[in-house]
């Protein structure tokens, strides 16, 4: 990237992050874990991501001839700012500990599975449609 070209991407990527960050925080409070609970907000927000990237994908790169600046606004910004590594990861390290250690085995592999598989079927279900 060139310095001229930057400014546009990276304000996209900002506030797709920005709005992507407020849907996830909105779907945290409607759906609150206690200490000890599985992360359930956290889980679908991240697989519906995953779901979400799969179908953006092939629409961008297959179906339609995207403005240049819908991938980093949707793709990096929107879907980025929505899901979360970083809070899987922090919900997951205060799960273990004895009396919830199934709990976040059951997260951390549940979430690596769900969400390859979101993408998977977000790509193939997507190609389905559009095929039709």
């Amino acid at each position: 990237m060139n310095s001229e070209s930057d400014g546009p991407v990276l304000g996209v990527i900002a506030v797709g992050g920005g709005l992507g960050a407020l849907a996830r925080y909105g779907l945290a409070e409607l759906m609150p874990v206690r200490p000890d609970g599985f992360p359930l907000a956290t889980f679908l927000t991240n697989v519906v991501g995953c779901l979400l990237i799969g179908v953006l994908m092939v629409l961008v790169t297959e179906v339609y001839t995207a403005h240049r600046l819908v991938r980093p606004f949707l793709g990096v910004g929107v879907l980025g700012g929505f899901t979360t590594f970083s809070t899987y990861a922090v919900e997951a390290r205060g799960l273990l500990h004895p009396g919830t250690f199934g709990i976040a085995v059951a997260y951390v592999a549940g979430t690596l599975v769900a969400a390859m598989v979101a993408v998977l079927v977000g790509v193939l279900g997507t190609r389905a449609v559009v095929a039709r």
